[in-house]
């Protein structure tokens, strides 16, 4: 069960799409303007967002760049855009997923079952004791934190798990297609997907792509992350 906001103004699609996932025993609550979703994701915690596009007050790839800026919950885009290059888009202003209208009840199902499972790692997977160490950098999967120089790093979600699937491999080259595959779930993207999240992590790391510290990428290879020159052991 999972506590769902739906982000749809037209009564009939949101009167369905409340019903179902009623029905499959999620918690649902429902708004029609972006503004109020804003609201509604700033006081009540989610698991998932399912956000229409076409919203009366703003449209709804500026509201997903907003609420970007206040919460990492997973979105799952509904629009009827079918165009490759807007949904890369989306995909890149951080929806985790999208859906073209008309769909089925089945494939929005089917769609949020592997968000929440990307969102939820599963219990066990990370022993409790198992904290990455990359120089001053040590990031604990299980409670999702991470320190540099032992000051705690503020990450979304998404950078975490870059950071943290990096980390996993130190100094190893990363091509993109695997990062796009093993942290973003997707079999197709372009680089900008990555090189956003990177510039992002690079500025939290106290760090440029033209002076980079722990993240190094290749130009048409991959991405690694290793220590320090300083640090690294001899």
């Amino acid at each position: 069960m999972a506590a769902v906001l739906v982000v749809e103004d037209d009564q009939f699609v949101r009167s369905a799409l409340i019903r179902h996932l009623t029905d499959a025993a999620h918690t649902v609550r429902s708004v029609g303007t972006a503004l109020e979703a804003l609201r509604e994701v700033a006081h009540v915690r989610f698991d998932l967002v399912i956000l229409d596009l076409g919203l009366p007050d703003l449209d709804g790839s500026e509201a997903l760049k907003m609420l970007r800026g206040i919460t990492d919950v997973p979105v799952i885009v509904a629009t009827a855009r079918d165009d490759e290059r807007e949904i890369v888009r989306l995909l890149n202003a951080g929806a985790d997923d999208y859906l073209t209208k008309p769909f089925s009840v089945e494939h929005l199902s089917a769609r949020m079952a592997a968000v929440l499972r990307r969102a939820r790692p599963a219990a066990g997977a990370v022993p409790p004791s198992t904290v990455l160490r990359v120089g001053g950098l040590a990031i604990d999967p299980l409670r999702r934190e991470a320190e540099l120089d032992g000051v705690r790093i503020d990450l979304t979600r998404r950078e975490f798990d870059l950071l943290a699937f990096l980390a996993g491999r130190p100094g190893v080259v990363v091509a993109r297609k695997e990062l796009l595959a093993e942290v973003w779930q997707q079999s197709y993207g372009d680089d900008q997907t990555i090189d956003v999240h990177l510039s992002w992590l690079r500025r939290k790391l106290g760090e440029t792509a033209a002076r980079p510290r722990y993240l190094h990428t290749l130009r048409g290879v991959g991405v690694k992350l290793e220590p320090p020159r300083a640090e690294r052991t001899p």
